[in-house]
């Protein structure tokens, strides 16, 4: 696109990442929203609508093939291409008779190929902007993002009133037009970074290093650990781990027996390993100083708002609002405030800088917890049948409404600050990285929320999520180092954190 000519809606970075974010959340909600529906209508048994979850594990596992997306470069066309792919799939769906069998390799298909989509835009998203923008684009990102689930939203709508061919078809124009749009938005700015390294350099200089192949091993592992605690392998095999671990250990043998008679690996083989397509990322971000603590930071500072959003819904049941209110308050209000939040939030840190938004609107993030912990020792459990007090509702719906705005000003300022630490170069798979973990804390924090409301009780456990906000303002020392050095490698004439 020549920016030159064009006019300046069309300039504006804020407009292109609302498109593109609009594409990358209509995906999830097309998954999350209209699939478990479409099973349901055609008779499929609840435990086998279940099993869908299991195809989104490509979202989990959407880092191990970010460095090809990185190695290759071109997100824009990566990001067409699999719209157009995408809108492939909801053809195929369109004109299915009945719900045949390999309407469950169109769904995993269509879920890997959603997820490298996720990989190109981050990628392109954080090339695009300056260090400076990164907080207004994130509080767009996140409306936009939603806007897209929502859009997934229209499209069930449409099934009433056009079928389910006709709704599919639908969403496959509209991945197209989202591929058009991918298409029109301005060119990368930065050349391929080509470093020579070929896939089999980087496994062989890893073989030769002892610590490298041991980190790999680990993570092989780690990844394997994430897959079985959603598909349960190890619970039709006890011995299960026994063999993974034996597996491991026997490969990590076997290779250094292999090299032993080899000399130590010199600098060209580290430096293979460092900048190898597959792994290099990884390598890289682990020996960058102080990483450790930082990703601890990015484990735990959301933790509060994780630990709790698991336990909001059934507190809503319980204390006896309607299906209908939830709805309305808690999502499509709680979505509006949210969004509300995000651009807010973004505000703000581009203003005050990202180590300033990240303890000033964590913290704000943190104290709306308190809100639902007040409302959960105000409002009793509700008896069948009860009508609801005036005053009851007022509560709830008002710490509904505080903690869907200060979620979006956390998450603004925290996505920024994934966005700002991570190198330009190998932004895609860097960032997919440090995603992955935020995600990992989610799942934790949502399987051990039922444990602690139910030992505690809802207000209770909705204050201890407050003070589990905390420990990662210990580590806010590392985050600020990390930013300072970041903000000099990506610009050099600054030398204070902003």
């Amino acid at each position: 696109m020549n920016n030159t000519t064009a006019t300046p809606l069309l300039r504006s970075k804020f407009f292109w990442v609302a498109l593109l974010y609009f594409s990358e959340g209509f995906p999830l909600g097309i998954f999350f929203d209209i699939f478990p529906v479409w099973f349901r209508q055609q008779g499929v048994e609840l435990r086998n609508i279940g099993l869908i979850s299991l195809l989104g594990l490509a979202w989990t596992f959407k880092f191990l093939w970010a460095p090809a997306i990185d190695h290759y470069r071109q997100h824009r066309i990566w990001m067409a291409v699999v719209d157009v792919l995408m809108g492939t799939v909801m053809l195929a769906f369109a004109i299915a008779e009945g719900l045949p069998l390999w309407v469950w390799l169109g769904i995993a298909v269509f879920t890997v190929l959603s997820a490298t989509n996720d990989i190109a835009i981050d990628g392109y998203t954080i090339e695009l902007l300056d260090r400076d923008e990164m907080g207004l684009a994130n509080g767009v990102r996140i409306g936009f993002y939603r806007v897209g689930m929502l859009g997934a939203g229209v499209i069930l709508i449409l099934s009433d009133v056009l079928g389910w061919g006709g709704a599919f078809a639908c969403a496959g124009l509209l991945f197209v037009v989202c591929a058009a749009g991918c298409l029109a938005a301005p060119r990368e700015r930065h050349a391929a970074a080509a470093t020579g390294v070929s896939l089999r350099g980087e496994l062989a200089a890893i073989s030769r290093a002892p610590q490298t192949l041991a980190l790999v091993l680990l993570f092989v592992l780690a990844c394997v650990w994430l897959a079985n605690r959603v598909t349960h392998w190890s619970a039709s095999n006890s011995y299960f781990w026994l063999y993974a671990w034996g597996i491991a250990f026997t490969a990590f043998a076997a290779l250094m027996l292999a090299n032993a008679a080899r000399r130590a690996p010199g600098a060209d083989t580290q430096n293979d390993a460092l900048h190898g397509p597959m792994f290099g990322a990884l390598m890289d971000l682990l020996k960058r100083p102080g990483i450790m603590p930082v990703l601890a930071f990015i484990l735990i500072f959301k933790l509060a708002d994780a630990s709790m959003g698991f336990m909001v819904k059934p507190f809503w049941v319980d204390s006896g609002f309607t299906a209908t209110e939830i709805g309305l308050v808690s999502v499509n209000i709680g979505l509006g405030l949210s969004i509300a939040g995000g651009v807010a939030g973004g505000w703000y840190t581009d203003r005050k800088g990202i180590y300033r938004a990240l303890w000033v609107l964590g913290l704000l993030q943190a104290v709306s917890n308190l809100g639902y912990a007040l409302a959960a020792a105000l409002i009793p459990p509700a008896a069948a049948g009860a009508t609801l007090l005036f005053e009851h509702r007022a509560i709830l719906y008002s710490a509904s409404a505080i903690e869907s705005f200060t979620g979006g000003l956390g998450t603004a300022a925290f996505l920024a600050f994934l966005m700002a630490i991570v190198d330009k170069q190998r932004a895609a798979t860097e960032y997919a990285l440090l995603s992955s973990v935020f995600a990992l804390s989610r799942s934790f924090a949502g399987w051990a929320s039922g444990f602690g409301a139910e030992a505690m009780g809802y207000s209770g456990y909705f204050l201890l999520t407050f003070f589990l906000a905390f420990p990662a303002y210990a580590l806010l020392p590392w985050v600020k180092t990390m930013l300072v050095r970041s903000d000099a490698a990506h610009n050099p004439t600054t030398t204070e954190a902003t």
